[in-house]
């Protein structure tokens, strides 16, 4: 992750890490920031928190869009805000932190392992911090209780795992239907947006186009049509492929 994150809208900043694709969104306002889906490696985060105290911005708060090891980090650096997700999503990470933890691998440092999904549920609508408005979107698109953040005073949508350039629709884990029904959730926010922060690829300034490209390979999956997306040749993504036409047969 560059040290140096990218102005999206007015006070919301983007870090993309070198694994994955995977972004990490600051959202600015005074000296207050919420921080949303902080990644990945280790010393990206250290830069992360570097970045904020040159910045002289505080946390009040965290977020994660959905209950995988991914979207769940923290840092010492980042401080003790509380760390927000979904009510259904929270669950599940208090179900089931263990596994997602040994999902880092036997390397990850183990001064960061206590701060792995740490997060609160949250059952209003909105995320409570100081700053903008931050409305929570949750669906069951990609994972259970997963939640895009829409910011409406700015016209931003966080989409969490949906929307990508980089990545199909992974409906493995919920299923082709729910991912359908998640599109219809999120299409009126989507026509409002005028910035897109994927949490795997690159922001965009044109939406709709991304909501397209996820609506077109989910009807062709559902209408047993042959399928035909430039996402395709992404790494890992043959494979989630196959594992979406599994899916079918559920």
């Amino acid at each position: 992750m560059s040290r140096v994150l990218v102005e999206v809208a007015p006070g919301v900043l983007v870090a993309t890490s070198r694994r994955d694709i995977t972004t990490s969104t600051v959202i600015v306002d005074g000296g207050t920031t919420l921080l949303v889906d902080p990644a990945w490696e280790p010393d990206e985060l250290e830069a992360l928190a570097d970045w904020l105290e040159e910045a002289g911005l505080t946390v009040a708060a965290g977020y994660s869009t959905h209950a995988h090891h991914d979207h769940l980090l923290w840092h010492p650096g980042f401080g003790g805000a509380p760390r927000w997700t979904s009510a259904v999503a929270a669950e599940t990470v208090a179900e089931h932190r263990g596994e997602l933890v040994e999902l880092l691998g036997p390397d990850w440092p183990r001064q960061l392992t206590p701060l792995v999904g740490q997060v609160r549920p949250l059952t209003g609508g909105s995320i409570p911090w100081p700053g903008r408005t931050a409305e929570i979107i949750v669906h069951d698109g990609h994972s259970i209780g997963h939640g895009a953040v829409w910011l409406p005073t700015s016209g931003v949508l966080l989409a969490g795992d949906m929307l990508s350039d980089v990545e199909l629709p992974l409906a493995e884990e919920t299923g082709l239907g729910a991912y359908d029904e998640a599109l219809d959730i999120v299409l009126p926010y989507v026509r409002q947006a005028a910035v897109l922060v994927p949490g795997h690829g690159h922001p965009t300034t044109t939406p709709m186009d991304r909501w397209a490209a996820d609506r077109h390979y989910l009807d062709a999956l559902l209408h047993l049509r042959p399928v035909d997306d430039e996402r395709l040749g992404h790494r890992g993504m043959a494979q989630a492929h196959a594992a979406n036409l599994a899916c079918r047969g559920r």
